[in-house]
């Protein structure tokens, strides 16, 4: 076998037709990477070579059979195959001696491609950003790749003595091998089959974002194995020989026992430095356990995206198969383009449709070369099962104007695994947990909860709860109990209830207003009303579990807007949006997981709170007021004419004020060497300290109400219908009930980190075509150096 790979090789770079080959395949590759602006790592602005391994693939049908055409067609037409076989060499060692011979000459057309990196590397913000063994993993995948189309070309040569229908019959194969089970796939009559994984795109994508999967691995070897036995079956019938080769056979059956055992029994090696391709424990308990099938339809595809929408896509599409892997089958998804081949009305239709179902389209300008174009995404997916669908968010809004957009896009990539594991397990769990809403306090009506409540029921059993009649036994039975902005005090009898449904385990989350005030009453006669205390009876509680929420309000410069009537033209009023520093956003900076990635939290006449320090109990800060806020004490009159000033920043300088803390550990009970209330009608042992448990204290409770309508209809919690603006007060809501109600640790997927990688935009600016012809030039020319070095080794040694 050696002598044969020796002579393939010697052959070979003895022809000017190989350096002629490599030549074109790196100057086509390098004008795709570097100056056509749809492939360009240029223009895709991340330190990465995406770009690379997505487009070498296409070029590889070409290349590879180039190489391959003459290794067997050659020699039975000038009859030099009857020669090797007088020399003491089998049809096997001739076949696998020209195989690796093969698959050499690609490493090496591979080997000047290495500058690309370089490239990168150094283009990186800042220099070195590229995660090299992400890197190193995609020339794997780009390596198997071609060690298959190779096989695939060996095949093709030996079936004819003339090397053009060798090229076409290699260059077919591999399209086909590629592309064909995905396109046959997409046929109505085939959809279920699962046929695409017999084709090589789906396990060469698999590998090429630095994943190695044994499967992945077993099916190289198995395609390379299965052409190399029909290589062989065809020579052998050429000289009509038997073809008999029991080891071989052997061989092959042993590797395709493999392949079906590794479907079950199967491990990944994740190349990438974050390890952002590995699945936690969770979602595979997750995706392990799925009773029945699930659909995801992912609705973020379209032509024309920038570099950025193109990432966070390929970003879906890898982690959703990464979950399908851990699935046993039963999760499938497919990329939709809901919009395509629409008339305008028609797609607004489909607009408004997917809306009802909470999937949402967002206007997206794009750069182009005859200027800035909006283009319509839809940046959402759809779990579905059992005929039930839950949308998921897979883009962040820009609530936060001090992110920039690639941190926007790089948590929501972030916070991928979590968003679509969480769907999953909503969308199929049985038995839910209890999540129960109190009520008979003036709390927030079911209309104000409306999409709370409906978003909550997803995943959980949702209802009302009226401390004062339930029995103590039922109220056990739920677990999470939220308190959305009481107006009315409580008795000491519901008080105790809540206290021992803490001490026994049992989560709270506190949404307390302390000071009446409302937008609506300042828009009569006047245009002010006076803010005052509440009487909730419930500091002395708070206090004894380590909160003290504070008689005030925060004005905050960092806030939301209001419509107000600035003047009357022509009998019509004039609408204009102004900020209302009563109502702040709140701008999550915590690392934990509840707030972790999330959009500004709005809030609405928001008071400010204390934590005390109380043995037992660990105390994180969620909430927080931003720098410039300044504290208001009540009662207090509140004015809109206020709006008519500008606020002086100066004045609005203090220390960040806490309106929102999560409390775990042990507390001590209020009721503790305290009689019990007469009025409580059952009997209740007094537990004076609690089970680990856990609470969350908001020191507003519109945190948790959606808007209203004119004609009463709710809108999505978090939506704002004045600003269209969407904040992240929904995904909080979810966040708290997921991390108090599931034990699971499902949460935690929300602490996974990704790196920003980027390319130093300035650079490429300044030095754009420096870099375009070191990336054309270089690689040419390391070919042509080599070339040029053989020549003359070659003449120097034949001429002695």
């Amino acid at each position: 076998m050696f002598p044969i790979l020796k002579k393939e090789i010697t052959t070979y770079f003895s022809s000017l037709v190989a350096y002629v080959t490599i030549g074109v395949f790196l100057l086509v590759l390098g004008l795709f990477l570097w100056v056509f602006p749809d492939t360009s790592i240029l223009a895709y602005g991340y330190a990465g070579l995406d770009s690379l391994f997505s487009t070498a693939p296409y070029l590889f049908m070409f290349l590879v059979p180039a190489i391959t055409m003459r290794s067997l067609a050659e020699e039975r037409r000038e009859g030099t195959f009857e020669l090797l076989l007088t020399r003491p060499l089998t049809h096997l060692q001739i076949v696998l001696g020209k195989y690796f011979a093969g698959i050499f000459i690609v490493l090496f057309a591979l080997l000047p491609t290495l500058v690309y990196y370089y490239s990168v590397y150094n283009l990186g913000a800042p220099q070195g950003n590229i995660d090299t063994g992400a890197v190193i993993g995609s020339y794997i995948g780009l390596f198997l790749l071609g060690s298959a189309f190779t096989a695939i070309g060996l095949f093709a040569s030996s079936v004819s003595k003339n090397q053009v229908i060798a090229f076409t019959i290699a260059v077919f194969l591999c399209f086909f091998f590629y592309s064909g089970f995905d396109s046959l796939s997409g046929l109505l009559s085939l959809q279920s089959l699962g046929i695409q994984s017999l084709g090589i795109t789906e396990h060469y994508n698999s590998v090429s974002r630095g994943v190695l999967d044994t499967r992945d691995l077993m099916y190289f070897v198995l395609v390379d194995a299965l052409f190399l036995l029909i290589t062989l079956f065809v020579l052998h019938r050429q000289q009509q020989k038997k073809f008999i080769n029991t080891v071989f056979l052997s061989t092959v059956g042993i590797l395709v026992a493999l392949t079906l055992g590794s479907q079950k029994l199967f491990t990944r090696f994740d190349f990438t430095k974050e390890k952002r391709f590995t699945i936690s424990a969770v979602s595979r308990n997750v995706l392990d356990s799925l009773p029945a099938p699930v659909y995801v339809n992912v609705y973020l595809q379209g032509d024309g995206f920038p570099g950025g929408m193109k990432r966070l896509q390929t970003a879906t599409k890898d982690m959703l198969a990464d979950l399908q892997a851990y699935s046993h089958g039963k999760l499938s998804f497919v990329f939709v383009d809901a919009l395509k081949g629409l008339s305008p009305d028609q797609q607004q239709k489909m607009v408004d449709s997917l809306e009802a179902q909470g999937v949402f389209a967002q206007t997206l300008s794009v750069k182009t070369d005859d200027g800035v174009q909006s283009k319509v995404m839809i940046p959402f997916a759809q779990v579905i099962y059992d005929g039930k669908a839950i949308p998921v968010k897979l883009l962040e809004s820009q609530s936060n104007l001090n992110t920039s957009p690639e941190e926007k896009l790089n948590s929501s990539i972030q916070n991928l695994e979590y968003a679509f594991t969480s769907a999953i397990k909503k969308v199929t769990s049985g038995g839910k947990q209890r999540i129960g809403f109190t009520e008979g306090h003036n709390e927030l009506t079911d209309l104000q909860l409306n999409d709370a409540m409906r978003n909550l029921a997803d995943g959980y059993q949702v209802g009302r709860v009226n401390l004062a009649t339930i029995p103590f036994d039922n109220l056990m039975k739920i677990r999470l109990l939220v308190i959305a902005k009481p107006d009315k005090a409580f008795t000491e009898q519901e008080k105790f209830k809540i206290d021992q449904y803490l001490m026994r385990g049992g989560r709270i989350l506190w949404a307390i207003d302390q000071v009446s005030a409302e937008l609506d009453s300042l828009r009569g006669k006047g245009n002010q009303a006076l803010a005052f205390n509440k009487e909730l009876n419930l500091d002395d509680q708070l206090f004894r579990y380590g909160i003290r929420i504070n008689y005030n309000l925060i004005a905050d410069i960092n806030s939301s807007q209001i419509p107000v009537t600035v003047g009357d033209a022509g009998g019509q009023p004039q609408i204009q949006l102004l900020n209302w520093l009563f109502y702040p956003v709140y701008i999550p900076l915590a690392k934990h997981p509840i707030v972790k990635n999330l959009d500004g939290i709005t809030s609405q006449f928001a008071s400010t709170i204390d934590v005390l320090d109380i043995k037992n109990v660990n105390k994180t800060v969620l909430l927080s007021t931003s720098p410039y806020n300044k504290e208001i004490k009540t009662p207090h009159i509140i004015s809109l004419m206020s709006l008519q000033e500008e606020p002086n920043p100066k004045e609005f300088q203090s220390p960040q004020k806490i309106t929102g803390v999560l409390l775990e550990g042990k507390f001590k009970s209020d009721f503790l060497n305290r009689p019990v209330p007469d009025s409580l009608g059952e009997n209740i042992p007094v537990v004076g300290e609690s089970k680990p448990t856990k609470m969350v204290v908001l020191s507003d409770g519109d945190i948790l109400r959606n808007q209203v309508g004119a004609d009463g209809s709710p809108y999505p919690l978090g939506y704002d219908r004045f600003s269209k603006q969407t904040y992240g007060n929904l995904s909080l809501l979810l966040n708290i009930a997921d991390y108090m109600a599931d034990d699971s640790g499902l949460i935690a997927l929300r602490n996974k980190e990704i790196q920003i990688r980027l390319l130093d935009r300035a650079r490429i600016r300044s030095e754009k075509l420096n870099w375009q012809l070191i990336n054309n030039i270089v690689p040419i020319g390391i070919v042509l150096i080599f070339a040029i070095f053989q020549h003359y080794s070659r003449k120097r040694k034949y001429a002695r």
